[in-house]
């Protein structure tokens, strides 16, 4: 019989799109609740520990009030808020983090899905801590900019909703100007990090696609690295995955600019090597979808691994 799932938040943005991901799909059940009895704790209880495996699409204390309501040991869970993204009882759902954090989500009953933000820094991160690239106490900065659908609901009305006081029609503008965006810890955590970095934010006039950068002075790495050795260190800790890659160096050089919607709609994420070894300077940047890698595509690539099907179903 085929695994029963259910998602907690289904109506939501990032709900909505792991739900287009597994209608259809033959190797699971996807089961719904009555909308009357979204807000009913016993019907949600019901579903929740009645389904095989449950996607939490919700805010961070509806997340937790949902987790306290299974009793079922066998219910498994993939979260998508940040309420258990630096919880060592929670495997941490990017299974390209290194080379057994696939097996530690499909051996694992609970896994916190990834920000979208912190997919791309992590990203780029990690595999530069664990080649002995990276200082881990180096103090870094991330730059990013999203489409306003990461946003959630009140920024999709701010640059969709003309009856909203604060609907806008900015192309562009800065936030988390206090320097505690909720996605810092995460990445601090699975990146590797000793040295809380800098996240400088942004969002622009358009639905979703995401840039993250990274910049960084090559004389601050180890042993007077490279642009090469940057690569050389991306190329084989991403060898044989199916949803990151790495662009060559000689693609990345024939680039004047990078789309960030340019891999919208899928689950993948795509690393470029810029900069100059001549200025000693590198511009590292990810190229991702926020609601697919960064959510929704994440999400169903989890799930995929915990109930032990094939990983790229549904993406």
């Amino acid at each position: 019989m085929a695994p029963r799932v259910f998602i907690d938040g289904e109506v939501g943005t990032t709900g909505l799109q792991i739900r287009e991901r597994l209608v259809g799909r033959t190797d699971l059940q996807l089961i719904s609740i009555d909308p009357d009895k979204r807000k009913d704790p016993a019907a949600r209880a019901a579903m929740l520990n009645g389904a095989d495996a449950v996607i939490l699409c919700l805010p961070d204390d509806a997340s937790k009030e949902a987790v306290g309501l299974i009793t079922n040991p066998d219910v498994k869970v993939i979260d998508a808020s940040t309420a258990y993204r630096t919880d060592p009882d929670w495997a941490f759902g990017f299974p390209e983090l290194d080379a057994e954090q696939r097996g530690k989500i499909a051996g694992s009953r609970r896994i916190s899905n990834p920000g979208c933000y912190s997919t791309g820094a992590i990203a780029l991160t990690r595999p530069l801590v664990s080649a002995g690239i990276l200082p881990t106490d180096l103090p870094l900065s991330f730059n990013a900019v999203s489409g306003y659908t990461g946003g959630g609901k009140a920024m999709i009305a701010e640059f969709e909703d003309e009856t909203s006081p604060n609907f806008t029609k900015v192309p562009y503008r800065i936030y988390g100007m206090g320097l505690s965006h909720k996605h810092v810890p995460e990445i601090q955590k699975h990146g590797g990090l000793l040295t809380r970095p800098i996240f400088t934010p942004a969002v622009g006039r358009y639905a979703q696609g995401m840039l993250v950068e990274l910049p960084l002075h090559l004389a601050t790495l180890e042993d007077g690295r490279c642009l090469h050795d940057i690569h050389t260190a991306y190329a084989a800790h991403y060898k044989g995955e199916r949803f990151v890659e790495v662009a060559s160096l000689d693609e990345a050089k024939s680039l004047t600019t990078l789309d960030p919607e340019g891999l919208n709609g899928t689950n993948r994420l795509k690393i470029f090597v810029f900069g100059s070894d001549t200025s000693g300077q590198a511009r590292l940047v990810a190229l991702l979808d926020n609601l697919g890698k960064g959510a929704s595509g994440a999400a169903v690539q989890n799930l995929n691994l915990v109930l032990g099907l094939e990983e790229a179903a549904g993406l």
